[in-house]
């Protein structure tokens, strides 16, 4: 059985554009949607979404919420994790991380309600059901 390092991990995680969010609304309905994602070297997930969406509204209430990231070659990652909305220089930051992954991300930047979400993991299980017997990992992270 091999072990994956976090940087095994972040290259898994950067090799894909896709996730699929998973948020709880507040009368407490599960929902899902599929955004587009960048992944930085602390494998956080960040993503861009409107201030009109139910998952804008999901997470700034409930700031739990959780990733499937690929489904090719039946490699997976499940994320677990609190999402924020970063300001600042922090902001600057990941916007610089999602640019590199979606080059026309700063073309969107003039939309109105534009917001960027940051989920930093709290737990990760990565998968893949190719390997006989299959490989499954897991790894905890503290929330600072």
């Amino acid at each position: 059985m091999t072990i994956m390092t976090k940087a095994e991990l972040y290259e898994f995680l950067a090799g894909h554009t896709l996730g699929v969010l998973g948020s709880i609304s507040g009368e407490g309905v599960p929902q899902s949607a599929l955004v587009g994602i960048a992944v930085t070297e602390d494998l956080e997930i960040v993503f861009d979404t409107l201030n009109s969406t139910r998952k804008y509204r999901n997470l700034t209430s409930n700031p739990k919420a959780s990733f499937v990231v690929g489904w090719e070659g039946e490699q997976t990652v499940q994320l677990e994790g609190e999402a924020s909305l970063p300001v600042g220089e922090e902001l600057m930051r990941y916007k610089n991380v999602y640019f590199s992954a979606w080059p026309d991300g700063p073309s969107r930047q003039s939309w109105p309600g534009l917001v960027y979400f940051v989920v930093r993991p709290r737990w990760i299980r990565y998968s893949d059901f190719d390997q006989r017997p299959p490989l499954i990992e897991e790894m905890v992270f503290g929330l600072s």
